[in-house]
């Protein structure tokens, strides 16, 4: 049977995968720093899919909880799919944020991304098989005032995953980094943003949770040749980055631009 490991699972994008996973016959390891919420999430699969449910309480922003996803991970024997999805936001210009917040930030959503892929990879590249997405956001193209360390964290997981999929080009081993646009989650709903009023964004931006689940598992699971590591859910979130970064687009779309090398003396 395979089995999913999914950080940030008590909520959102992160338990709408694990719904998905749980209906496609994966076993779970649930991975998020809420006891109470994690625990209501796995009982409730539990109840009604016929698969085996771990939860993992653990705050990935810190040392102690990085170590032991760390361990959790080296332990599963077969490991079929990590979802590296923990992650949250800070609203305000980067010089008036509390600084221990921020680092909390790159912690929770580079190093312990680094740390996670690095504990996973030595034994999906002995088995030759297995998958990894990192939830990233469309956040990574459209650098913000007032989401600075937010869009750079995205557009490092971009990187970074595109760099893994190269080095594993000759194994069966599939990376994606998801980019999701506006979400229905409890993202919104912190101290962070108590500001925010959803409304002011038109509906049409807004996407359901366990439909950006559904589109990224189906595209991970697509054939090599349709399959790229960057995927954008939902073709107005597509359009608006083919509005904004057109280079990137035709990137996406397999149609890479010439380049010309240039000898630097």
């Amino acid at each position: 049977m395979p089995l999913a490991l999914i950080t940030g699972a008590s909520s959102g994008i992160g338990a709408a995968f694990a719904i998905e996973l749980a209906q496609s016959g994966y076993d779970l390891v649930l991975v998020a720093r809420r006891t109470e919420r994690l625990a209501a999430i796995a009982q409730q699969i539990k109840n009604t899919y016929q698969i085996s449910v771990k939860t993992l309480t653990a705050d990935l922003s810190s040392e102690a909880g990085m170590s032991l996803l760390e361990g959790e991970i080296a332990s599963i024997q077969n490991l079929s799919l990590l979802i590296n999805n923990a992650g949250f936001g800070t609203s305000g210009n980067f010089a008036d944020i509390d600084l221990r917040k921020q680092m909390d930030m790159i912690n929770l959503q580079i190093m312990a991304v680094v740390r996670s892929c690095r504990a996973a990879l030595p034994g999906m590249m002995q088995r030759n098989q297995g998958s990894i997405i990192n939830v990233s956001s469309i956040s990574a193209f459209l650098p913000t005032a007032g989401n600075a360390n937010y869009g750079a964290t995205k557009a490092y997981l971009v990187s970074f995953s595109e760099a893994l999929q190269a080095e594993l080009i000759n194994t069966d081993i599939k990376i994606q980094a998801l980019c999701p646009g506006f979400t229905y989650s409890e993202f919104h709903d912190s101290a962070e943003f108590s500001h925010f009023d959803r409304r002011l964004v038109r509906q049409w931006l807004w996407q359901e949770a366990n439909t950006v689940a559904q589109l990224s598992l189906a595209a991970l699971w697509a054939n090599r040749s349709q399959r790229s590591v960057v995927f954008i859910p939902g073709w107005i979130n597509r359009l608006l980055i083919a509005i904004t970064r057109p280079k990137l687009m035709r990137v996406l779309l397999g149609l890479s631009p010439q380049r010309t090398v240039k000898t630097v003396k």
